[in-house]
């Protein structure tokens, strides 16, 4: 369950982000801090190697030559330095070694000669201080004068940078001195390394902490990022078992699930729409046929109670077939309706000019017209589109004779035709009874009827304006209504020039 969870895998990635990133800090924080240890301590390593090798060679040289001996060039002065030098050194590394008030000093000081061998140490020294690696370990003779005889000398070597090294738990600085002599100074660690661990228990501390609040935060932030959705859920649960009036709460619309949440509310609301409007089609559609197949039964029930004269069977045939063609004309406006809800109704679309469709149409319903005492005005313009033109007819066709038939006697009828910001428009205004302003929103749902009982007398079930409505979905248009009770009404067809 926890696997499975979007809450629990949120906060595990995020966990595992923090860990890996505080990770990271903490080492090389420690890291840092570690080298400026180092760097520190080797500065006062440095410190020390120098004031150890402070000594010079001395002011003049000492005369160490036998009676009679011959002075070699520059061999009395180099022997004379590396003794006098060496002897100085360990006077000062002894000194070194004593600390302060006689305490043994924290560091310690060793000295090798050229070969590497032992010359001195301080107190406190480790006997097991490694010589360091040598630049030289041979002795260079310098070219003596022709026949005579000198022992060999020792080239002197300019001193060497420091050098840093670690060695367990010490560290020691060395420097290569004059005649080849390495000096060394050195230190334990143990001070350096006794703040190390505190500042590791400190990081370690602090990383906890800042984990701790991490993953509290990331918790009441994936929380509050799945409250809508499990919204959604109990809200589309509800729903599915039936309830069409839920909804989803919401108290932001501005981030992205409460954008989700409002196109949900709204596709739930269409739904709970769809679904009445599906009931009441039904029923509506039931009660559409109920009268006819009544009338069927009537008839025949009536024609076969006993024998009747011919003109009885004649007039309860007509009456049946009244009836039938009632039927006939109701199954097929549904029929017409099912196929462009579907997308089976072919629309076969291609340039076409709605002046010639008005044209066609108001010609076609001009006995009709004659026939209610109506007058039919035609304002026509070109307005080219991109259409079914038997289709468009068809809901011209229906916009006349829905103005013709509510119109009230020797009233007006104007058709007009016009293109207006690249929109192509058929306009028909009627001068009849108009429709209230609450049945405005409903004049195009499926067998609604403003005045039930003249529709009714004229043969109507309230199809004709659904298809229109139908097909200029169909095309992508739109229809406009205008109207006033006793004043009339006016349907705008408005339809893209282009495909």
């Amino acid at each position: 369950m926890i696997f499975n969870s979007l809450r629990w895998g949120i906060q595990a990635w995020y966990g595992l982000i923090l860990v890996a990133v505080l990770t990271g800090f903490g080492l090389t924080a420690y890291h840092v801090a570690y080298d400026g240890q180092l760097r520190r301590l080797d500065r006062e390593l440095e410190g020390q190697l120098a004031a150890l090798s402070r000594p010079g060679p001395p002011e003049r040289p000492p005369e160490n030559r036998q009676p009679g001996e011959r002075p070699f060039p520059g061999d009395w002065r180099r022997n004379s330095f590396e003794a006098a030098f060496l002897s100085r050194l360990r006077e000062t590394i002894e000194q070194f070694g004593a600390g302060v008030d006689g305490r043994t000093n924290a560091y310690y000081a060793v000295v090798w000669d050229a070969q590497g061998a032992f010359v001195a140490r301080s107190a406190g020294a480790p006997a097991d201080v490694p010589a360091p690696a040598l630049l030289q370990t041979s002795p260079i003779p310098a070219d003596p004068e022709p026949g005579a005889v000198e022992p060999p000398r020792m080239r002197m070597v300019p001193p060497q940078p420091p050098q840093a090294r670690t060695r367990g738990e010490v560290r020691e600085v060395f420097r290569h001195e004059f005649f080849g002599h390495s000096l060394l100074v050195g230190r334990s660690l143990e001070p350096e390394m006794a703040a190390m661990r505190h500042l590791a228990l400190w990081l370690l501390a602090a990383g906890s902490g800042v984990l701790a609040l991490g993953l509290a935060g990331g918790w009441w932030v994936a929380t509050r990022a799945i409250r809508p959705i499990e919204a959604i859920s109990a809200a589309a649960t509800k729903i599915s078992s039936g309830d069409l009036t839920q909804r989803i709460p919401t108290t932001s619309t501005q981030s992205e699930l409460g954008r989700l949440v409002e196109v949900l509310n709204s596709t739930f609301a269409r739904l709970e729409t769809a679904f009445a409007q599906q009931v009441r089609f039904t029923a509506d559609a039931s009660h559409e046929l109920r009268t006819p197949v009544a009338v069927v039964i009537s008839q025949t029930q009536s024609a076969l109670a006993r024998e009747r004269s011919p003109e009885e069977y004649r007039q309860s045939l007509e009456a049946c077939h009244r009836a039938a063609q009632r039927m006939r004309n109701l199954t097929q406006s549904l029929l017409h309706l099912a196929r462009l809800d579907g997308r089976q109704e072919p629309v076969q679309k291609k340039p076409c000019d709605l002046a010639d469709i008005a044209r066609e149409c108001a010609d076609l319903v001009q006995p009709l017209a004659v026939e209610h005492a109506v007058t039919v005005h035609r304002d026509l313009n070109a307005a080219a589109c991109f259409g079914d033109p038997d289709r468009l007819a068809q809901v011209a066709t229906n916009l006349l004779t829905n103005a013709i038939q509510f119109n009230r006697h020797r009233g007006e009828i104007r058709v007009s035709t016009r293109t207006e910001n690249g929109v192509a428009m058929l306009s028909v205004h009627d001068t009849g009874i108009g429709i209230p302003a609450e049945d405005l929103p409903h004049v195009f749902e499926r067998f609604y009827r403003v005045d039930k009982s003249r529709s009714r007398g004229h043969g109507h079930v309230g199809l004709g304006l659904a298809i229109s409505k139908a097909i200029a979905d169909a095309h992508g248009g739109t229809f406009e209504l205008t109207s006033e009770p006793g004043q009339g009404s006016t349907f705008t067809l408005k339809l893209p020039t282009r495909r």
